[in-house]
């Protein structure tokens, strides 16, 4: 039994090298993209099916942005991004569940003379280069939106502040805590849907068929924890952007 922490290299377009978690995210973006054209081709006052379910979880997901936010105007503002990365994150979540996520591919040996089992699909969120590319996302969305609405000037003396030696410290934690904050969110998503594979591998292999099932159901769980954790946090944290020391 294999097991990689980084993403395997399936094929090369060019200089580009696609691995197995850059086709799963694709194969999520496809799939997002086409329940979203099927959902609206033909949009009715009254919603019912697929259109009736995409504007209930788009609802659930206004009401709890609101519900943080307070303020309609910002809300509306950063809406399309809290929903983006609910629905990405839970969906490239779930998606890694399905039969044949690392199961199929095929067989290569590596450097060491080994043959190796590489698979063709993994879980966009398993790999740690999507996480980080999130967790940035979200912290320069966080600054953006931050200095947007407190101006440059106010909102660098977060970080800035030769007011008095505390601030100046305190600013300098807010600093260093706004770096921290992609490794937090990075190695948080990473770490608990690759251990999630890994126990699904394992359990599959040592004990197969009906044992692994409440396996399933907890990662099912897990997915979706994950995304609401990731989601919440980034409000939060554009919540606290926007509010001066002042209004702490």
């Amino acid at each position: 039994m294999h097991i990689s922490i980084a993403a395997e290299e399936i094929f090369k377009i060019g200089p580009v090298q696609v691995t197995n978690s850059m086709l799963a995210a694709a194969i999520t973006f496809v799939m997002l993209g086409s329940v979203s054209y099927l959902a609206t081709r033909n949009l009715k006052s009254v919603p019912t099916g697929l259109q009736n379910v995409c504007e209930a979880m788009v609802e659930a997901l206004y009401n709890l942005t609101h519900s943080i936010s307070r303020d309609k105007k910002l809300t509306d503002k950063i809406f399309p991004l809290i929903a983006t990365f609910f629905i990405f994150i839970l969906f490239n979540n779930w998606l890694g569940l399905l039969p044949g996520f690392g199961t199929i591919g095929f067989h290569e040996i590596n450097g060491e003379g080994h043959e190796v089992f590489l698979p063709m699909l993994r879980a966009g969120t398993a790999d740690l280069n999507t996480t980080v590319a999130l967790g940035l996302i979200s912290v320069i969305a966080i600054q953006v939106i931050g200095i947007g609405a407190l101006g440059v000037a106010k909102y660098s003396k977060k970080f800035i502040n030769f007011s008095s030696p505390v601030n100046f410290f305190v600013g300098l934690l807010e600093l260093i805590s706004e770096v921290i904050k992609i490794i937090s969110f990075a190695f948080r998503l990473f770490g608990n849907v690759f251990a999630g594979e890994v126990l699904l591998t394992v359990m599959s292999v040592l004990v197969p068929y009906l044992i692994p099932m409440p396996f399933y159901i907890m990662e099912v769980f897990v997915g979706f924890i994950q995304a609401l954790v990731f989601t919440m946090l980034s409000l939060v944290f554009i919540k606290m952007a926007t509010m001066s020391h002042d209004s702490h």
